[in-house]
């Protein structure tokens, strides 16, 4: 997919699912928010930047921890999530965490400016993530923490159909490279390439609770990054796409209760790294 088209995706179709993401993802997503969390070990006073922010999860999490005297900036290139995170911080009295909509490609943000940089399950949707880890160690001082979590194995992740599926009823892909840093020591190269050292990785299998497998099609569909193809289903296509996803998350059909719940496998990695001192390790160095 063109780079520009595959932005204009991500962004109106995470506008799309702004609403339902919370109420769908939160807890599922929690495990590795509460791990890249435990890797950063935010400390009070320090600059955070937080990209793929999208309703704040982690910001609000990092703010409370770098207290009054830190900050945070929380980006995202959807434009409703956002504006989603930035009243919430006004509703709550969070007054060290502000929010923009930014391209983690191209951070308008200064060289040197944070302590720490988060990303919490964003990469995985840029149509180049090279370039964002190169942007997240420009704007970290020397010495500065990344902490990053991405999906993992595609074969480790039961809910990985929902791409070929949604796929199939468009003309081009959807999340074409999803899976690639997943792939063992992808990331980690990544990182190392962009001028970060002392990498630590951290690979971890989680499971998905769905109570019924409207929540699960709603889960993959509605509130997540092929929102924007749903949105333009008719109601014969949609009902075949939940059709053939059911079939594929069969094998994890719950057997307690009313035998209506899915329990879903997926992996989670977890990387942890440095942003080198030494000159020479920087990618624009020349």
């Amino acid at each position: 997919m063109d780079a520009k088209l595959q932005r204009r995706v991500q962004r109106y179709g995470w506008d799309l699912a702004t609403a339902d993401y919370e109420p769908l993802w939160q807890s599922q997503l929690a495990p590795a928010q509460a791990s890249l969390m435990a890797c950063a070990a935010l400390a009070p006073g320090e600059r955070v930047l937080d990209v793929a922010c999208g309703t704040g999860l982690v910001s609000f999490a990092a703010a409370r921890n770098v207290g009054p005297a830190g900050s945070v900036v929380g980006v995202d290139l959807s434009g409703q999530m956002v504006e989603a995170a930035a009243l919430r911080a006004h509703e709550g009295g969070v007054t060290n965490a502000r929010f923009a909509r930014m391209d983690a490609e191209s951070l308008a943000l200064p060289e040197a400016g944070f302590d720490v940089v988060l990303c919490a399950l964003g990469l995985m949707y840029l149509p180049d993530p090279e370039q964002a880890l190169r942007e997240m160690r420009r704007v970290l001082r020397p010495g500065g923490r990344l902490v990053l979590a991405v999906w993992g194995e595609r074969k480790r992740c039961g809910w990985s159909a929902v791409f070929e599926i949604v796929d199939a009823e468009v003309s081009s892909d959807v999340c074409p490279l999803f899976f690639r840093l997943g792939q063992p020591d992808a990331l980690a190269r990544a990182c190392a390439d962009a001028g970060f050292v002392a990498i630590e990785q951290h690979r971890f299998a989680t499971t998905l609770h769905y109570a019924s497998g409207d929540e699960a099609c709603r889960a993959a569909f509605v509130g997540g990054p092929v929102a924007l193809a749903w949105s333009r289903f008719d109601e014969a296509t949609r009902a075949r796409v939940c059709g053939r996803y059911l079939e594929a998350i069969d094998g994890w059909r719950d057997d307690g209760a009313d035998g209506n719940g899915y329990s879903v496998p997926g992996q989670f990695v977890v990387i942890s790294a440095i942003a080198s001192t030494d000159l020479s390790l920087d990618p624009d160095s020349g």
